[in-house]
């Protein structure tokens, strides 16, 4: 069963820009990883950026989290953030049209 995360980035003070910079570079490793089917990164109205991603499975998310990329990621957001990431999985309630009704 696919798993949905959204991660959510709450820079510093004058950060934003270099969080999002941060991000950039695992984003491009994330995408060849298994099991990432979504990886994308949005700005938030508060300032926030959201990062929603989809797995293939919660064992491919787990070896994304131990991963190089999230280790390399977390380095380069050592001082930028004001509080720590928070990390939610979703588990998808398909309803409606298949296309539509599940992300």
């Amino acid at each position: 069963m696919t798993v949905i995360v959204t991660a959510v980035f709450t820079p510093k003070d004058g950060a934003f820009d270099a969080v999002a910079a941060a991000l950039a570079p695992a984003i491009a490793e994330v995408h060849k990883e298994p099991g990432c089917q979504l990886y994308a990164v949005h700005e938030a109205p508060n300032g926030q950026i959201v990062m929603i991603e989809k797995w293939d499975s919660a064992e491919l998310l787990d070896a994304h989290g131990a991963g190089d990329a999230v280790a390399r990621l977390n380095a380069s957001l050592e001082g930028l953030l004001r509080e720590p990431v928070e990390v939610t999985r979703l588990t998808p309630m398909p309803a409606g049209t298949a296309h539509q009704g599940e992300l």
